[in-house]
């Protein structure tokens, strides 16, 4: 296959060395992201349903933290705002951000639970399966007390930092009034304003780059993107409803296609379509590689080839991972030998 007209390995190398000592204020909803592991050996008689042995637990940081990981593992500071209850999974949560090096702003809600993903693996003779998830959580808005000390914590942040990543799930956390004051601040400071949403796009006005799953902005559009046309023309739309800067569709199998403001559309196909075991956190590692990369001199095409190859490697591994900057580095080289 011929190198990729988008990206070499000597740039994206240039690129991924001008991220050293960048800051990052990455706010959203958290989550705790555990996983149960075991072998399953047989059927349950009591629902056509495997009986999974356990063997073995773990838990990693994820949802609006997961791209804080990504970020601090790509040598950049990353500053956490996020919001938690006052239990054992916000305990759980804090000590592992510490271990990873991210500075973290949580602000307690003791009337709320911090979101918990428990999802139950099967391991066997082929790659782990995941057979059934359990959220606990809160949709939620934040109360006017937490809200205040979610705001306080993001005008401190922007003062040294170079971009505001916010990361919206959906869990009570970005609110409109927060969507604002992070566009305001940014624009206060000079910062890279960018945005992951599963939803919600209206609240994201001038933002520099909007990240969006396909299924999602279909929803927010009212309508189904059947083809590529369908694609091109509901990201043009979203630009100019939107204002944004620039726009990046994930499309899990077909890859991503971006748009800037200018009205330049391109397409990405998928780094890795032959080994994806887990596609969990795929989409926050885009959206910090996407950051990170355009506030260390990247153009959008650079840093969608960069963060396309940052999702292939995190597919093929169980549960949500931040790759390295040589294992970016060597995916981008098995696609373009």
């Amino acid at each position: 296959m011929a190198r990729s007209p988008l990206l070499t390995t000597d740039r994206a190398r240039a690129i991924l060395a001008a991220m050293a000592g960048r800051r990052v204020v990455v706010m959203g909803d958290v989550a705790l992201d555990e996983y149960l592991v075991g072998q399953a050996g047989r059927l349950s008689r009591e629902a056509p349903v495997p009986v999974v042995s356990f063997s073995r637990r773990f838990a990693v940081p994820g949802s609006a933290a997961n791209p804080a990981r990504n970020i601090s593992g790509l040598g950049a500071g990353a500053t956490l705002i996020a919001l938690v209850g006052a239990d054992a999974t916000a305990a759980e949560l804090a000590a592992l951000l510490r271990d990873d090096g991210i500075q973290a702003r949580l602000v307690v809600d003791p009337t709320r639970p911090t979101t918990l993903k428990t999802r139950i693996v099967a391991e066997g003779q082929s790659a782990p399966q995941q057979v059934a998830r359990l959220d606990r959580q809160s949709r939620a808005a934040a109360g006017a007390d937490a809200m205040a000390e979610l705001l306080a914590a993001l005008e401190e942040g922007c003062v040294d930092a170079e971009a505001v990543l916010v990361s919206h799930y959906r869990s009570g956390v970005v609110t409109p009034e927060l969507a604002a004051a992070a566009g305001r601040l940014a624009k206060e400071h000079g910062l890279f304003l960018a945005v992951d949403a599963q939803g919600d796009l209206e609240r994201f006005q001038g933002y520099d780059l909007v990240r969006v799953g396909g299924q999602d902005a279909a929803r927010s559009l009212g309508r189904p993107l059947r083809d590529e046309a369908d694609v091109e023309e509901a990201m043009l739309e979203l630009l100019r409803r939107l204002g944004a800067g620039a726009v990046v569709l994930g499309r899990g199998s077909k890859g991503s296609s971006a748009a800037l403001a200018g009205g330049e559309v391109f397409h990405l196909p998928p780094s890795n379509v032959s080994e994806v075991f887990d596609v969990t956190g795929a989409g926050d590692t885009v959206i910090a590689v996407l950051t990170l990369a355009m506030v260390s001199g990247a153009n959008l095409r650079e840093a969608a080839a960069l963060a396309n190859a940052a999702a292939g490697c995190v597919v093929r591994r169980m549960g949500v991972v931040a790759p390295s900057a040589a294992e970016i580095v060597a995916e981008l080289g098995a696609v373009n030998p």
